[in-house]
């Protein structure tokens, strides 16, 4: 699957543009620049146009559609079936706490379990934290995210 309209339009709303460099969080280790985009690569002080951002997101976008693509693929087999919104969703998701995450996830086990399983909502807003601390703009973002899933 690949994501829609939809769901790159919510990542693009939650992650801004941002064409300097910026950290998220003081502690980070990498730079982050355009739609979310974090690598190595990025420095301080680094400016990028509004293309090149849609560039990076682009290639961000086909690694996370690729991973979430493979970490459903040993049930897709057994044919379940996610829908689009249900894949945006996760794409999302991994897309902001990372894929790791995404695939060691209770969120994950359960959709496996079965994609319309209303205790899935409640694995997304597990996941509104940064350290301890609980923050809006990420219960939003789970919120927005479990909306799309079950829409």
């Amino acid at each position: 699957m690949k994501i829609s309209q939809k769901g790159i339009d919510l990542i693009k709303s939650f992650e801004g543009l941002r064409l300097t460099a910026y950290k998220p969080v003081k502690t980070e280790k990498n730079w982050t620049i355009g739609y979310g985009h974090c690598s190595p690569c990025i420095r301080e002080g680094m400016s990028i146009t509004k293309e090149l951002a849609e560039k990076y997101l682009k290639e961000d976008l086909q690694k996370f559609e690729d991973s979430v693509n493979s970490l459903l693929s040993d049930v897709f087999k057994k044919g379940l079936k996610i829908n689009q919104n249900q894949f945006d969703a996760l794409v999302s998701f991994s897309y902001n706490v990372g894929l790791k995450n995404l695939a060691n996830s209770t969120l994950l086990r359960k959709v496996k379990l079965g994609a319309n399983n209303p205790a899935i909502r409640d694995e997304f807003m597990r996941w509104v934290y940064s350290g301890k601390t609980k923050l809006t703009g990420l219960e939003r973002r789970r919120k927005a995210e479990a909306d799309l899933y079950f829409s």
